[in-house]
Formats: C-alpha cells, sequence, structure tokens
C-alpha cells in the first residue's frame, strides 16, 4: 500500500514547493529484513536510552506511537502526531536545507522512509526511518523542544546559502546514497569522500546556512542536555546510533557548554562526534538561536545583506523600510558610505508588502529585472516615505508631475509621475514613472524607451533573506533530485533468507504457531552461516520457551558466526545480554 499523507490537516497547510518533495512510504517495500533491523535497533536503545536519554525520549515514544517491534507507517504516526500539533512525511534521502527547514517551520517532521542495510545497523550517514522516526519524532512530545524545532524552522528557512552550499549538499546526498547501497565499490566511496573533503577545504567564507546548519546538527542532531559532567541525550543522530549513543558518554568525547560559538564548530557525518554540546535546558536552545537570528541579514539588511543575496545566486528577498519587499536573483549593488544606494535584479521578480505580491507587480511583469535606489534625496532631511501629502506637494511628487529625484549617493531618479501605491499607514511605498531616465553619475541604469520605471521607496534596507517574500509568485515546483537512493537487487539467497525472517516474524506474533523453529535454524546454519541476527530472535524465543537445548544450540552456533565475523561479536553479545537481563527481570 501507498501509504497516505494526507491523514493530517497541517499537511493541507504546506505550500506546493514542499509538498513537491513528499513521496508515498510504501510500506509492503519493507522487507522482514528490515523489519527485524528496526526491532533489534529499537530493543537496544529503549534499555539503553531509558537510562541516559533525556526524559522526553520514553515518554514521546509512547505519546507518539512508535512501536519497538514494527516500522512505523506515516498514516499511524500523523494520526497519533495530531494530537500534539505535529505531521510527518516521507521523501527520499536528503532534500535541500531550506526545504527541509520550512517543513519544520510547518511542525511537519520530514522523514527519510528508507530503512538502514543489516551491514550498517549501528549507523549509517543517509537519513533512515531509524534516525527520523525513532530519534526526532519521540522528543517533540516536549512542548518547549517542539517550539524550538518550530522556531528554528521558522528562521533556518530564511537563511542565505552560498553557491557552494548546494555543491556540498549534492556530494553528501551522493555520499550517502552511495555508502547506504549494497556492493558500492570501495574506491567510489574514497573518491566521494576526498571530493566533500576537498569542497570543506574550499568553502571559503561560511555562509548563514551552513552556520545555522551547525547550530542544528550540534542541538537536534547531536545534542546533550543538562550539566556537562552528567549530561542526558536528545539528538536524533544519537538516540538513533547504538553505537554513538554509548560513545558520547564516555571521557573521549568532549563536552562543552552550548553556546553561540557551535555555530562555527564544522561536522563530518561520515565519523564519531569528538565533541559535543551541552544545553542546561531546551529554553536556552531558543536563547542562542534568537542571539543568532539577530546577526543574520534577516534582522540586519544593510549592504552585508545584499551582498550575501548577491553570493548565493539564488532566489531571495530584500525588504526595505517602507515594508516594500522585492524579489528575485540579485546581481547588482551601488554603495556610498558603506550604505546600498542602488539594488538591481535580472530575470523574473516580484514586489510584495507583507509577504504578499503587489497586484500587477508580479514575474509576468517584472519579467527582466527590477532596479531601484534606496535612500533619502539630497539636501533634504525627510526621506519620501516620511513625507505627508502636503509635503509630497511642496516637493512636486505628485501624479503628472515631472521630477528629479536627486539621491544621495548620485543616483538620479527623472521622469513624470504616473502614479504611487500606498502602504496600510499611508506611507508611500512605489512610485510609477514614464518617459523616465535613472542614472549612477555617468551610467544609465533605466531608459526611457525601456517602458515604465517602478521605483521602491525605503531609506534603508532592514531585511534580506532566502526565498521569495509571496511563495506564490514564483514557480518554485522545479526540484528534480539528482539521483535516488538505490535499493537493493535481491539474490535468490536473500530472497530466501527473507522468508525465513518472515517465519519467525510470523510464529513471535502469532500468526503462525505450526512453523518450525528447528527446521529455521536448520536451514540458517546450512545456508546462511554468516546471519547472525536471525539466529539471535531465535535464541529469544526459546529462551522465552525455555527450551534450553535448542538456546545452547544456539550459542554455539553464534560462537561461531563471531570468530568469522568479529567485527559483529559486540553486536551479538548486545543481543544476547538483552534477552537474558528481560528474562531475569
Amino acid at each position: 500500500m501507498d501509504t497516505a499523507y494526507t491523514s493530517n490537516p497541517l499537511l493541507d497547510r504546506l505550500p506546493g514547493h514542499l509538498k513537491q518533495f513528499i513521496k508515498p512510504q510504501h510500506y509492503d517495500d519493507y522487507s522482514p529484513v528490515n523489519q527485524a533491523v528496526w526491532r533489534y535497533v529499537m530493543r537496544k536503545n529503549v534499555d539503553y536510552l531509558s537510562k541516559v536519554a533525556h526524559e522526553s525520549y520514553i515518554d514521546g515514544l509512547k505519546q507518539t506511537g512508535i512501536s519497538i517491534d514494527h516500522i512505523p507507517s506515516m498514516y499511524g504516526m500523523n494520526r497519533i502526531l495530531k494530537e500534539i500539533g505535529w505531521a510527518a512525511v516521507a521523501v527520499d534521502g536528503f532534500i535541500p536545507p531550506n526545504a527541509f527547514m520550512e517543513f519544520q517551520a510547518y511542525n511537519v517532521l520530514v522523514i527519510a522512509s528508507d530503512i538502514r542495510q543489516l551491514e550498517h545497523i549501528e549507523y549509517t550517514p543517509a537519513p533512515d526511518i531509524i534516525h527520523e522516526g525513532a530519534g526526532h519524532a519521540p522528543i517533540i512530545a516536549n512542548p518547549e523542544y517542539a517550539e524550538y524545532l518550530r522556531r528554528f524552522g521558522e528562521i533556518g528557512a530564511k537563511a542565505i546559502s552560498s553557491a557552494k552550499d548546494y555543491e556540498m549538499y549534492e556530494a553528501i546526498r551522493h555520499l550517502s546514497i552511495i555508502k547506504e547501497a549494497e556492493g558500492t565499490p570501495e574506491e567510489a566511496i574514497e573518491k566521494a569522500e576526498k571530493h566533500i573533503d576537498f569542497l570543506q577545504e574550499n568553502m571559503g567564507e561560511p555562509s548563514e546556512m551552513a552556520l545555522i546548519r551547525n547550530l542544528h546538527w550540534w542541538t537536534v542532531e547531536y545534542g546533550l542536555i543538562g550539566e556537562p559532567d552528567n549530561p542526558k541525550i536528545y539528538g536524533a543522530g544519537l538516540l538513533s546510533s547504538i553505537g554513538e549513543s554509548a560513545w558520547c558518554m564516555t571521557d573521549q568525547v568532549k563536552k562543552l557548554p552550548y553556546t553561540i560559538e557551535a555555530a562555527y564548530q564544522g561536522f563530518d557525518i561520515t565519523k564519531p562526534q569528538p565533541q559535543l554540546y551541552v544545553t542546561p535546558d531546551f529554553a536556552h536552545l531558543s536563547l542562542v538561536l534568537e542571539e543568532f537570528a539577530n546577526k543574520m541579514a534577516l534582522r540586519r539588511g544593510g549592504l552585508d545583506g545584499l551582498n550575501k543575496l548577491i553570493y548565493s545566486k539564488a532566489l531571495g528577498t530584500t525588504e526595505l523600510s517602507t515594508g516594500i519587499q522585492i524579489s528575485g536573483v540579485f546581481s547588482k549593488v551601488i554603495a556610498h558610505e558603506g550604505k546600498p544606494v542602488y539594488v538591481q535584479t535580472t530575470g523574473k521578480t516580484a514586489l510584495a508588502y507583507r509577504e504578499k505580491e503587489l497586484v500587477g507587480h508580479g514575474t509576468t511583469y517584472h519579467t527582466e529585472g527590477f532596479g531601484s535606489p534606496i535612500g533619502k534625496l539630497k539636501g533634504i532631511n525627510l526621506a519620501i516615505e516620511d513625507m505627508s501629502p502636503r509635503d509630497l506637494k511642496a516637493y512636486n511628487i505628485y501624479e503628472g508631475q515631472r521630477v528629479v529625484f536627486d539621491f544621495e549617493g548620485h543616483i538620479k531618479v527623472e521622469g513624470e509621475i504616473i502614479t504611487g501605491k500606498r502602504n496600510l499607514q499611508g506611507k508611500i511605498i512605489l512610485i510609477s514613472l514614464k518617459d523616465c531616465t535613472v542614472t549612477y553619475d555617468d551610467e544609465i541604469l533605466f531608459k526611457p524607451e525601456w517602458g515604465i520605471y517602478d521605483m521602491a521607496i525605503g531609506k534603508e534596507v532592514v531585511s534580506a533573506f532566502s526565498g521569495p517574500a509571496d511563495v506564490n509568485s514564483f514557480d518554485l515546483i522545479t526540484h528534480v533530485p539528482s539521483e535516488q537512493t538505490i535499493k537493493p537487487k535481491k539474490s535468490a539467497s536473500r530472497i530466501e533468507l527473507e522468508k525465513l525472517y518472515q517465519q519467525v516474524r510470523d510464529y513471535r506474533d502469532g500468526k503462525n504457531r505450526t512453523i518450525s523453529r528447528h527446521k529455521v535454524f536448520e536451514q540458517i546454519v546450512a545456508h546462511h552461516p554468516s546471519d547472525w541476527l536471525l539466529p539471535i530472535e531465535l535464541y529469544e524465543l526459546a529462551a522465552n520457551n525455555h527450551d534450553d537445548d535448542f538456546a545452547q544450540e544456539i550459542l554455539d552456533h553464534l560462537e561461531i558466526v563471531k570468530q568469522t565475523r568479529p567485527e559483529v561479536g559486540h553486536l551479538i553479545d548486545g543481543g544476547i545480554s538483552l534477552i537474558n537481563s528481560e528474562l531475569i527481570h
């Protein structure tokens, strides 16, 4: 079945450019081995994390309805998440950072619906349903943390990226796909890792998106909470990794108090983290986030914000002091005494006010870019936006009048006024002129034969951010992933093994008690001697049924597996000790 994702009213609010990333879960595609991997990781995690995770984790597992025995369905998760004001959607691996953040702003968890292979049971660099469903979902049941996550998405979605950020995103997505894919040659993985290393060394000045992604990593993904010498886990990357959740609690991992300095600490998704940050409580996360937001172009605007937009080479918005917003790809800024005096976009541009497109000023009208002066007129203390109707008339700024706007910074606009637009406070936000010439010293910026000149009014740039002001102004449904996650090809042997896993699962669930567990074990020993997880499940059944001879036979076989595959020895021991401790209790 294709699991429905329309079961939560929150999802109906999503704009189309986010819905393009959603894919059906295809629940029936999860194999019996996938289900066994989920069950092993969840049993191990819940047992261990009940001692070291923040109290919200175990409570949240119950509240969000996440089963230890079965991979969750989006339908079931959405039905329960609705009660705490959230929703979940399935996506294909990593999606672009801005989109990921924006989903969070809508109270929607993005869940990569694939699940790690048995060979990568402890950790995978690829996002998967264990990481997302069992890591992120339970903690959002905590209201303070849920609000932090939503607010983070709201602010993060406005962070300006650089062109290099997108190249890095594609490189990380590629590495995560081939690392999780079955049979990828080692040299292909090494090549992808070297490419990422090269990009990291040549990123230049980190963008806002790069910095806020660091904050996301050190909190949402790898955060600790409490005291540095006795922290608890709340980060999803740690909650979903049976290896790293234990490793992070050792003295080999440095514990630092969480501050805004974490924004400047990079990370490597392919390796365990050498240091982690500890927040005293969830409220402190929001304080640091606001401190970071105060440094963003979103709140500071100015020349620096415009330069960030130009460097990004991507769709962005600048807002002037009157509230008028210009959305497009910014290509040029003219500065005077450290302030922008003229700004220019290239290609389709839209004008908006309070995130709503101005009628008649969409991309079908401004098809070839938009340019406008910013600032005050020379020799006049009163900015145009602050002029009353009487002031405007006194300065000849009036319909049908020919006027020369001589701005500070050598920008001159000369033409005949057609009309103007005002905001709700009555301030002029846009003046349209015909037969208009715009110059910067001897450089011509606009000629009369180009048509009507629309001049945005504002004495300063108060904000600059990623994306359009009004999401409906642009066609944003254009995302085509460069590559899809790779599904493993199943050999005849693998299909046979999955049937054995299914038989054991059916026996445990009470669906078929006629299955001979001894015959299943004989098949494992004869045809799949390197598999370790199904023998553990058989051991659990034997131990629970007090079939001591059979249990011992399985343990003897697992000792042989440990000798031939020492790399899984600790996983076998961990599974056995968990079963034995449950029997004692």
